[in-house]
């Protein structure tokens, strides 16, 4: 592992966090000339969500942007044809170090490499990378400037406020687990905005999180509830 490097790029809140991607070293000078952020991609046939990567050339613009995968892939190891597509092995989405994509036909259900175990996923060099950066600045000194991105079964952005369908990651910077269905994670009962896949993702992002965990203000309509019973 001497002289290994990783480049880790922040994408932006998505999906209920501040989102992070993998590079290889050699592919860090991409954003010297790229613009990178988070998005989620919504599955049609309601088995939940993921969030990846997505970049494109600060001088072409957003419309000509494409998954940062997609992106690595043509550039190493030449175009993607037809009826295939790139994925990742270990199923981080957002760890597009080149070890980790593999082409397959669009039809073939692709089998990650890791279980979702939570053992398993410590271990990932992802879940290893994310877990050693510091807190997010903007979290930590804006927490005002710190809006989720949320989004509904058919892939648009909505109000966190709204009620609807919306797919959550757990909360945890290194996990990437994401909710198949709505209301599956439980909430941080204080704040009522953090989600977490289990105890154990919960526990271990308290010490970052009671920082600025605060508790929710009930509204009008909430309080006038209380006081008719």
């Amino acid at each position: 592992m001497a002289g290994f490097k990783l480049g880790i790029v922040r994408l932006g809140r998505a999906a209920g966090k501040t989102k992070y991607s993998l590079l290889d070293e050699r592919d860090i000078p991409l954003v010297e000339n790229y613009a990178f952020e988070a998005q989620v991609e919504v599955d049609k046939d309601g088995n939940g969500a993921k969030v990846y990567a997505f970049c494109w050339e600060i001088e072409k613009g957003r419309a000509m942007g494409n998954f940062v995968h997609n992106i690595l892939w043509e550039r190493h190891c030449g175009g993607i044809a037809p009826g295939y597509k790139v994925v990742h092995k270990n199923g981080v989405t957002v760890d597009n170090r080149l070890e980790n994509l593999t082409l397959v036909a669009q039809a073939k259900t692709f089998k990650v490499q890791e279980g979702t175990k939570t053992d398993s996923r410590e271990n990932n060099l992802y879940w290893i990378a994310i877990q050693q950066l510091p807190p997010d600045p903007i979290d930590e000194h804006f927490p005002e400037m710190s809006q989720s991105k949320v989004y509904n079964a058919n892939g648009e952005e909505m109000e966190e406020e709204e009620e609807g369908t919306i797919y959550y990651e757990c909360h945890y910077p290194p996990c990437t687990l994401m909710e198949e269905e709505m209301h599956q994670f439980s909430i941080c009962g204080r704040c009522q905005q953090a989600r977490y896949c289990g105890t154990r993702c919960q526990q271990k992002d308290w010490p970052a999180h009671k920082k600025r965990c605060r508790e929710r203000r009930r509204t009008a309509v909430e309080e006038d509830s209380s006081v008719d019973r």
